[in-house]
């Protein structure tokens, strides 16, 4: 279950999407929330300093994880939220969540942890088969955590990614869209894909 940040509302638009599952629609709203309250995000990573042992981090009910930076790359998290300026919330995309939906199955079945697909493909070509993109995509994916807040705290650290791309994807203005689709995986357990694009058409329904 998700803590709110006061003041902050939810979609009406994500909590009545039927096509996502309620962990995916929990990472949309938590992605959301880390765009438009950066300083108040900040304020509940201080709360992930205590899951910390050395470099093993330890989450309730999670398998624990060897991390490479330890707790430095969380602090340096914490410093980079307090400083950015909030930026607007993503829209959901039922296309874009689909062509997501693709990549996880395709995922499970390879028990790989790539972005190129089984079939060559990559993030663009996968969303395209539902729509059409606009102007930027790219694609973050999250292994082992099936909490939403997990995940996406997760990505924003960053732990031993150069130049910390997954957070750079988050907090870049130029996306607007966003798919989102998690699953089963044989060898991490759970895996979330999120697409993030400028902008998506829909393809229109027969």
């Amino acid at each position: 279950m998700l803590l709110p940040i006061k003041g902050f509302a939810y979609s009406d638009n994500v909590d009545q999407a039927s096509f996502l599952s309620p962990l995916e629609k929990e990472v949309v709203h938590e992605i959301n929330l880390a765009r438009s309250a950066p300083k108040d995000y900040a304020s509940l990573l201080e709360q992930f300093k205590k899951y910390y042992h050395d470099k093993l981090i330890k989450f309730p009910n999670e398998t624990p994880i060897i991390t490479e930076e330890g707790v430095g790359a969380l602090i340096e998290a914490i410093r980079f939220l307090r400083s950015t300026k909030p930026i607007p919330p993503l829209i959901l995309s039922q296309g874009m969540s689909w062509g997501a939906k693709d990549h996880v199955k395709d995922l499970a079945s390879l028990r790989g942890s790539q972005h190129r697909g089984s079939d060559k493909s990559q993030p663009r070509d996968r969303v395209n088969r539902y729509g059409t993109w606009q102007k930027v995509i790219v694609e973050n994916i999250s292994f082992g955590h099936d909490r939403a807040r997990n995940i996406v705290v997760s990505l924003i650290i960053d732990d031993g990614v150069p130049h910390r791309g997954h957070r750079k994807n988050i907090f870049n203005s130029d996306f607007r869209v966003i798919g989102v689709a998690c699953g089963e995986h044989p060898r991490y357990e759970t895996v979330c894909v999120i697409t993030l694009a400028g902008g998506y058409i829909e393809k229109e329904k027969k």
